[in-house]
């Protein structure tokens, strides 16, 4: 007897903070594959997504696929015969917008020496400033950039232009399309601090370098191997339930069994609430690493808490969307001027499962297939406010932050078939806790986002030809390709934990 049974939603991560309900609403197979395909939504109401336009962009398809060829044949984006973990062989670089504050570089002049000692150590070359003339200019793509510094495509040579990249400024001077398409070959990160007036907050610049200078060269006694993971599971909702039991739960469980001399702690439950989460961003239970997956607020273009509240981390406090209706306030949810001048968030690094967690663009990523025009969902493109506040900190700040540009989609560590997929996640943990920098960490990310990107560039080749799609499949493929894509390090790639 057939199963006649209707297929389950794909629900998404992501709480609109103005209306209460939710950013992306619960899709069908279906519709998450018509979309794939740049095909109208059987229900014109729930329109939140198209595949991203790299798709269709031969080079980025190349470059995608020379990494997923590269992985496959276990050699890395990095040249054979440079240690990734050695910043003298692996070589770090700064990269300006052409009309960057001079004022920014000097702010940041301690990062400078100390990344200039270890990376120049052997090789000059290894350790580069790209601005002015030498920075990114307004229409550049990744390939105008590398090229004018006698980059080509094929693994990073250090010698030429080094591995690891710090971009440093607004993603509307350099854009997230950009710094996505750089860190397929490259391990990048983006630091960009504004004060409320969104000028440069040059205090918050110098406040990160000279952080990550004391983390790397007088780490505090206090500092234990310790990490955290936060699991927020919301009443009646299915997105947090699935991060909670099939992320949270199972990566604390492998990490504990692969790594016994470190403590990990798993808060969930009340544990998980605001106060819980003030406790391990800057209280007196803060990590080396800490772990979290949650709705992250979404907020409409216009709203007065968009810029200082998109990404901010909606907690346990939150009754569910059946328990509550309207705005969300927000004692149910941490943002960054919820971090006080007293919290003590040196040297953390922090990993933030959540939509908006890193940034958000100006245009809708995944919207222009789907319609005529690009749909506006922030009047400029943005760093979010929650790391960016746990890494200027005055009292000396976290070293980096991941999250998602644009929204998280909760089926990336479900697969059809096989159920849960948390590999990429723990391998990047593992590699982060055995010493290794955080952009050489998260190339596990990239390697999926390749592979993903590759597979489904054929699929949708074959649907163009004739095939039928198998909409689950298609569906599934396409949510997590998105997922892989968008993860982003705010902060120096090159940084790792300092925990003893």
């Amino acid at each position: 007897m057939s199963d006649t049974s209707p297929p389950d939603p794909f629900v998404f991560n992501g709480i609109d903070g103005a209306s209460g309900g939710y950013v992306t609403p619960a899709l069908l197979p279906q519709d998450l594959a018509n979309l794939a395909q740049g095909k109208p939504l059987s229900n014109p109401l729930a329109s939140p997504a198209a595949a991203p336009s790299d798709l269709t962009t031969p080079e980025h398809l190349r470059d995608l696929q020379f990494l997923h060829q590269t992985k496959t044949e276990e050699t890395f984006a990095l040249a054979e015969g440079y240690d990734a973990k050695d910043l003298a062989q692996s070589g770090w670089g700064i990269v300006f917008a052409h009309d960057a504050n001079p004022a920014v570089r000097e702010a940041l002049q301690p990062l400078l020496d100390h990344r200039r000692a270890q990376a120049a150590a052997t090789h000059e070359g290894r350790f580069r400033e790209f601005s002015g003339a030498a920075g990114v200019q307004p229409g550049d793509r990744k390939n105008d950039f590398l090229g004018r510094h006698g980059s080509g495509p094929g693994p990073v040579k250090p010698d030429v232009v080094p591995y690891y990249l710090l971009l440093v400024g607004s993603p509307e001077a350099i854009s997230y399309e950009f710094q996505y398409n750089l860190d397929v070959p490259h391990s990048v990160g983006r630091i960009h601090f504004v004060d409320g007036s969104g000028a440069d907050d040059l205090d918050a610049y110098a406040a990160y370098a000279k952080g990550v200078v004391a983390a790397e060269t007088a780490p505090s006694p206090s500092e234990t191997r310790r990490a955290a993971f936060v699991g927020v599971e919301n009443p009646d909702d299915r997105a947090t339930q699935l991060s909670a039991t099939e992320l949270i739960g199972p990566l604390a469980e492998q990490v504990r069994a692969d790594k016994p001399d470190w403590r990990v702690d798993t808060l969930t439950g009340d544990d998980a609430k605001k106060d819980g989460l003030r406790r391990v961003l800057g209280g007196e239970a803060t990590p080396a690493l800490l772990f979290t997956a949650s709705h992250g607020m979404g907020f409409p273009a216009g709203d007065a808490r968009q810029l200082p509240h998109q990404g901010a981390l909606l907690c346990n406090d939150w009754p569910g969307p059946r328990n509550h209706q309207g705005p969300i306030p927000q004692d149910f949810y941490l943002a960054g001027d919820d971090i006080g001048e007293d919290a003590n968030v040196a040297g953390l690094i922090a990993f933030h499962f959540a939509c908006y967690g890193a940034g958000t663009p100006k245009m809708d990523d995944y919207a222009h297939r789907a319609f005529a025009q690009p749909q506006p969902i922030a009047p400029h493109a943005f760093v979010a406010a929650l790391p960016s506040r746990l890494l200027g900190h005055s009292k000396g700040g976290a070293l980096a932050a991941v999250g998602h540009v644009e929204r998280a989609w909760g089926y990336s560590f479900v697969w059809e078939q096989t159920g849960r997929q948390i590999e990429v996640f723990a391998s990047a943990l593992k590699r982060l806790m055995e010493g290794h920098p955080i952009g050489s960490a998260l190339e596990f990310f990239n390697e999926r986002y390749a592979e993903l990107a590759t597979t489904l560039t054929e699929e949708l080749r074959d649907i163009g030809a004739g095939r039928l799609p198998n909409d689950q499949r298609l569906a599934t493929m396409w949510t997590a390709h998105n997922d892989a894509r968008s993860y982003a390090i705010v902060g120096d790639p090159a940084v790792r934990l300092v925990a003893g």
